[in-house]
């Protein structure tokens, strides 16, 4: 089930509470239309309902959109276009080579802003990224965490925080918070490191994106990190196991 199939078929939508008072909406979409497709709709086809697989495994059915509450709840007074609101969350179970979740977004590599005819396979596509976070356990914070980090991520390339650049490779970033909404977590960072583990570049029709994969952080290590750099935290990082998996109970791997 995918955001390409819920725009061309019928939807159901079963909303489930999130612990942090925002609603979570995972869509089920059953009917997929039929005829012939356009270019757009290939390259939205293709990420999603070939490559995503064919990454990551198999998705649990659950799909998790951009809405106007979370724009105005966390960035309010910004003017919305609907489009941004196809973007959205997929959560994918463990597979026999990878132990953990994993939620990667999608829509952010969708050419929404470029003519089929202006495609530049050598260049990238749309805003050239979609963001990736893995998990022990099957979990909501993850799911909120890349909602955000997305909504924010279209916010800055469409320059309305001014010159912030977009996020990328070795970018740190605050959680706004413990990053599962608990008392005794202390990842109140993100950070943002090249995968190893899976393939860090994918190509469509309309050019390529990078995946950018999301990692929490404590305060400490985020310190650490703007004293050296973030590649060299990862590196730590990996070597203590708090990398690429987010542990959200976890220690510093500094103390």
């Amino acid at each position: 089930m995918t955001f390409f199939s819920k725009l061309l078929g019928k939807t159901k939508t079963a909303p489930s509470a999130s612990s942090s008072g925002e609603e979570l909406a995972p869509a089920a979409v059953p009917i997929i239309g039929s005829g012939t497709l356009n270019s757009f709709e290939r390259v939205w086809e293709y990420r999603e309902e070939t490559l995503y697989p064919k990454l990551f495994g198999e998705s649990s059915q659950r799909i998790y959109p951009l809405d106007f509450e979370l724009f105005e709840k966390v960035f309010p007074g910004q003017a919305i276009d609907p489009r941004w609101l196809h973007l959205g969350v997929f959560e994918f179970r463990p597979t026999a080579s990878r132990k953990s979740w994993l939620y990667v977004t999608s829509g952010a590599s969708t050419p929404w802003e470029v003519e089929p005819a202006d495609y530049d396979s050598d260049g990238y596509s749309w805003l050239g990224v979609e963001f990736v976070m893995e998990t022990v356990e099957q979990a909501e914070w993850p799911i909120h965490v890349l909602r955000r980090l997305l909504a924010y991520h279209v916010l800055v390339c469409h320059e309305r925080f001014g010159d912030i650049q977009p996020l990328d490779y070795g970018h740190r970033v605050p959680a706004g918070g413990p990053i599962d909404w608990s008392d005794n977590s202390k990842l109140t960072f993100l950070a943002i490191a090249k995968p190893a583990h899976y393939q860090a570049s994918a190509q469509l029709e309309s050019g390529r994106f990078d995946f950018l994969h999301v990692v929490g952080i404590t305060e400490q290590e985020r310190d650490y990190a703007k004293s050296t750099s973030t590649a060299a935290l990862i590196e730590k990082m990996e070597v203590s196991g708090a990398f690429p998996v987010t542990l959200p109970k976890r220690d510093s791997i500094l103390i």
